[in-house]
């Protein structure tokens, strides 16, 4: 999966270095960012614990199953 190719090497200090990588991420507040992969079809949710340089994912799924679920709880 490319994605986790590219998360496991990067090396994010802050929001800004994710959007700086990838573009596409919708960045939330407490950390967490939303990811569109596989040609859009599916949505990753992660926070990220930046002092540490670690990528929790909290959620995986297709849009259609992301519309259903609150970002900021999961």
């Amino acid at each position: 999966m490319a994605w986790y190719r590219q998360v496991r090497a990067a090396d994010w200090a802050n929001p800004a270095h994710v959007k700086r990588d990838i573009r596409s991420a919708s960045i939330l507040k407490d950390g967490r960012v939303i990811f569109n992969i596989a040609g859009n079809k599916y949505r990753i949710v992660v926070w990220i614990n930046y002092p540490h340089r670690v990528v929790y994912v909290r959620f995986i799924g297709t849009h259609r199953q992301y519309d259903e679920i609150d970002v900021q709880k999961i």
